[in-house]
């Protein structure tokens, strides 16, 4: 067993967070391995709809546990949202008195067709893993979603807790109240075992950048807020230059350093693991058991291709001028978490102003640095974000005052009770959501994007509000041609630009091509791909660094061989693009 904190007594329950792209799916499966391989039985979760587990341990995820092969004692889950969903629309059917009517069981139907359910039915399997006393695991491992997602699940046991407590009337996306008494007891434990700091441990994990370590700061005082308080710190890819004369190797080694002793106090006395950047890709097991060891699968083969070849490539510039042509529209930043969506979707923001254009920039990632990175004001430019708590009080204010008028004073209580359903909080963004895009009809908007799980479930209550209209209006006899839904518009070419961002890695990659299928399926096609942080053109010769430009080329060629025929390049600075001047 490794000397890393994270081995020193762990508990039952590991939960692994932090911003996306930090590493969490690598390091949480590397720690599930070196666990069954001290000869523990473990269950690694994975809480993202985005995860790439899949990849990484050579095994088909499903949302029952299976066997990991070569890797015995060891097992692995998938949360799937949308599985959850059916099997938790099911139970609840099912849960229905015997004298129930068709009419009461369609309209239970109804209630649970929504985004929210979806989201509630994830969290009602993850509660029964926290709870279920029969679990035959030694650990169960939790591979969570990027940070603001995950802080959403994981206060989810306190707020149905609250809601559902002498709440037996009504219904939400949960189903009737009065067949979730048998449930309340279930939530409470599962927030007790959050709670218990012999039970559970949270593994902050964050790289050695400023982004990142502030948002895993906030993370750990959230978590704190909601009683998790068994905290530790991973920082993963710290870099040491191997030849002091290499300029560009040596200025990522002192950025790091840099991050590292700048961190907030509230952190910095947490136990503390640093993971060294390593050569290779986190896929296989080989590769997982060498991450958490002094070994580095260096590859040695010597450079054939001239690596300094980003001049071949089209820079962001070029992206920003092909968008300005229409004039207006809808630019979505889309991606896994950590590939730099945020910097991407402001630096097209600005392109679009310096062109002449007004542009309304704004984010659906609640833990988006939005204002961080711009840090200033631009004419013509409008910066704000789609606050879930904002948004929630605004929609409650607004049903209150327009159903609420012909109510009394109990029925006023009862649907404000209602109201404060955590499921209120999706439709309210939605809605948000749905006012910003129909704003790209005569000016541009740009969306700096939640991370792809958390994105692709807003993308689900788009579908679900278009289905719904489309099945309200064709009873009315209404000719739903002239109808447009907010996922017409996402479906238009003309209207809407998709942008998916990804670094130049395998993983990030792959995410990003199934990002695109699932846009597809939607009907939405993406408009261009942008690499993100890309070191081809550095000049840099360190042999590690070297070896991942090897790699970054390989990706570069697949992105543009057979996923997207329009690639664009943002390179690598010494310095982090933040504030005007940088952006610009």
């Amino acid at each position: 067993m490794s000397s890393f904190e994270i081995f020193i007594q762990p508990t039952r329950f590991l939960f692994f967070t932090g911003k996306g792209g930090v590493g969490k799916t690598s390091i949480s499966a590397a720690v599930a391995l070196s666990l069954v391989d001290s000869g523990k039985k473990v269950l690694l979760v994975s809480t993202d709809a985005a995860s790439n587990l899949d990849e990484m341990l050579g095994v088909e995820l499903k949302n029952t546990p299976v066997p990991v092969p070569n890797a015995e004692g060891l097992f692995v889950l998938n949360i799937d949202p949308n599985n959850a969903a059916d099997s938790y629309r099911k139970r609840v059917i099912e849960q229905m008195s015997l004298d129930s009517s068709e009419e009461d069981r369609a309209k239970v139907r109804e209630e649970l067709s929504g985004a929210c359910t979806t989201e509630i039915a994830a969290f009602d399997e993850f509660a029964t893993l926290l709870t279920d006393e029969n679990i035959s695991y030694d650990h169960v491992v939790f591979d969570t979603a990027p940070t603001g997602h995950t802080l959403r699940l994981l206060s989810l046991p306190k707020a149905w807790t609250g809601f559902l407590e002498g709440n037996d009337r009504g219904a939400s996306c949960l189903g009737p109240h009065s067949g979730l008494k048998m449930q309340e007891a279930r939530f409470q434990k599962a927030l007790s075992n959050l709670s218990n700091k012999a039970l559970t441990t949270v593994v902050l994990v964050t790289r050695p950048e400023k982004s990142s370590i502030q948002e895993v700061a906030r993370s750990a005082e959230e978590l704190i807020n909601l009683g998790l308080t068994n905290q530790k710190l991973i920082i993963n890819g710290v870099f040491k230059a191997s030849n002091i004369n290499d300029s560009v190797a040596v200025s990522i080694q002192n950025l790091g350093l840099k991050a590292i002793n700048e961190m907030p106090e509230s952190i910095k006395k947490l136990p503390t693991d640093q993971i060294p950047l390593k050569s290779f890709d986190n896929v296989g097991l080989t590769a997982l058991r060498a991450l958490l060891t002094d070994t580095d699968l260096l590859h040695v083969d010597k450079v054939e291709k001239n690596l300094n070849t980003s001049s071949d490539f089209l820079g962001i510039d070029r992206l920003i001028d092909e968008i300005a042509k229409n004039g207006h529209g809808l630019i979505m930043v889309m991606g896994k978490g950590g590939v730099g969506k945020t910097t991407i979707a402001v630096a097209i923001a600005l392109g679009l102003v310096k062109r002449g254009n007004k542009v309304h920039l704004t984010t659906t990632d609640p833990a988006s640095s939005l204002e961080t990175t711009i840090n200033g004001s631009v004419g013509g430019l409008i910066v704000d974000r789609i606050d879930p708590k904002i948004e929630t009080q605004k929609y409650i204010d607004k049903i209150m005052e327009r159903k609420g008028a012909k109510l009394n004073s109990e029925e006023k209580a009862l649907m404000l009770e209602d109201l404060k359903s955590p499921c209120t909080e999706e439709v309210a963004v939605f809605h948000a959501f749905s006012k910003v895009v129909s704003e790209a009809h005569s000016s541009f908007v740009v969306i700096d994007t939640a991370p792809t799980g958390h994105s692709l479930l807003l993308m689900d209550a788009t579908g679900a509000y278009h289905r719904q209209s489309m099945r309200d209006l064709s009873k009315t006899g209404i000719n739903t041609t002239r109808i447009i839904t907010p996922l017409m518009r996402l479906q238009d070419p003309k209207y809407t630009q998709i942008v998916i961002v990804s670094l130049p890695e395998t993983t990030p990659v792959s995410q990003a091509c199934a990002l695109q299928e699932d846009l597809r399926r939607a009907k939405i096609e993406p408009y261009a791909w942008v690499i993100n942080k890309s070191i081809l053109s550095s000049g840099t010769h360190d042999p590690l660094l070297e070896t991942r430009m090897i790699g970054e080329l390989k990706q570069v060629e697949r992105i543009k061989k057979g996923l997207s025929s329009k690639v664009f390049i943002f390179p690598w600075q010494a310095n982090p693009f933040v504030g005007l001047s940088a952006l610009k």
